[in-house]
């Protein structure tokens, strides 16, 4: 499969740049960046989607769910040019309210941009495009879910910019990392780095952590991205610390985890096709010590010393020639993750966690900002002998 990935790459790499190549900025905008272009003083926008899930078992009966998944309402305000807000407000499954996003922006020029605040962590696609109508399926993909947590967001500062003769666009922040431990274990086998995400509720730092993206959209229709992601989890046993104290010392070293998170995306869109493929791989290290110090008992955590995934994704819009103002775009998806993809020595691995997934269905966009979807849903675990099988259905939007 990494090889089929590998060729999926080099697919869209060697198409693309067989068309003609032009400097134009990327067609790809999330929410936050389509605020930062309006020209009032006072902006507002919003994305939201509401889900139907059914599993599906010829054995067993079981009920399907409706949720209003999320409902995002977001604000910016330009105090003037070159100084911006921005803010994401977001409603999930009705009663839980966070933060998304909210940063300060002053633009020095068109190469160079600073940001301070609660900001997306630029990680790969969905991490920044995960707005309903920027992506095929129902669900985000399960990639995104364990392997690189979306909507995975922290405080921080850097900046951003673009290089326009170059046609690159990149980003560069210091941001505080995830909860490793704070009295228990946060990040684990099951989950990944998922429990770990702190979202600016009362985020607290022990050290910090680097990460950037750069991308490349000087051909029409083309996105690569390359990102990385450094540091190590955060222990709050550092707070007060007594740095003499060499037994404490060694117990709040035990309790972080070392991160090095490398991620490759590309996005292509030639005529009606759409193309898309993702890449992670983190390499985790202090494992060892980590899951024996945030041990159960006898019972060992189960953190993994690197974890994998990746997808392809093909689509085309059936309607291209016909409909200038509806996309009809069937899709199919295939995913691989692995959040044992090694561990250490007095570990088994668990093939719960090493997954594979197929999606397939359409994206019925209405308009521009409003998208029905539905899919089936194929997922199988090493350690299943079939496919669990999940219908899915919803709408979304996004203006």
């Amino acid at each position: 499969m990494r090889k089929l990935l590998l060729s999926f790459f080099v697919l869209m790499s060697a198409v693309a740049f067989a068309q003609v190549e032009q400097n134009n900025q990327s067609a790809y905008n999330n929410s936050a960046d389509n605020l930062l272009k309006k020209d009032s003083k006072l902006v507002v926008g919003g994305y939201g989607e509401v889900h139907f899930n059914q599993p599906l078992d010829g054995d067993v009966r079981k009920n399907g769910k409706l949720d209003v998944h999320r409902m995002v309402m977001l604000f910016g305000y330009n105090f003037n040019e070159k100084t911006q807000f921005v803010t994401e407000l977001e409603f999930e499954h009705v009663k839980e309210v966070y933060v998304e996003q909210a940063f300060l922006q002053y633009k020095l020029n068109n190469w160079v941009k600073f940001r301070g605040g609660l900001m997306l962590v630029p990680m790969g696609i969905i991490n920044e495009f995960h707005e309903p109508t920027t992506f095929n399926g129902v669900e985000r993909p399960l990639v995104d879910k364990y392997i690189a947590p979306t909507t995975w967001r922290e405080i921080g500062l850097g900046i951003t910019g673009n290089i326009l003769p170059a046609s690159l666009k990149y980003q560069l922040y210091v941001m505080n990392g995830f909860n490793g431990y704070d009295g228990g274990a946060k990040l684990g086998g099951k989950n990944g780095l998922r429990k770990g995400r702190q979202k600016g509720a009362e985020s607290y730092m022990s050290s910090p952590n680097i990460t950037g993206k750069i991308e490349y959209y000087g051909i029409r229709g083309l996105n690569l991205g390359l990102s990385g992601y450094f540091g190590k989890s955060q222990s709050k046993l550092y707070d007060g610390l007594d740095e003499s104290d060499k037994t404490a010392v060694a117990k709040a070293d035990s309790s972080v985890v070392g991160i090095s998170m490398i991620g490759l995306d590309a996005r292509y869109q030639l005529r009606g096709w759409q193309l898309r493929g993702q890449f992670y791989y983190n390499s985790l290290s202090n494992t060892n010590e980590y899951n024996k110090f945030t041990a159960s008992g006898s019972t060992l955590n189960d953190l993994g010393k690197s974890m994998i995934g990746y997808y392809a994704e093909v689509g085309y819009n059936v309607l291209r020639g016909v409909d200038t103002d509806k996309q009809l775009i069937p899709f199919v998806r295939y995913e691989f993750l692995n959040t044992h993809q090694s561990v250490e020595s007095n570990i088994a691995k668990n093939p719960a966690y090493k997954k594979k997934a197929i999606t397939t269905g359409f994206s019925l966009k209405l308009a521009k900002g409003a998208v029905f979807k539905t899919d089936m849903q194929f997922v199988k675990a090493d350690n299943q002998d079939k496919y669990t099988k999940t219908f899915n259905m919803g709408v979304g939007v996004m203006f």
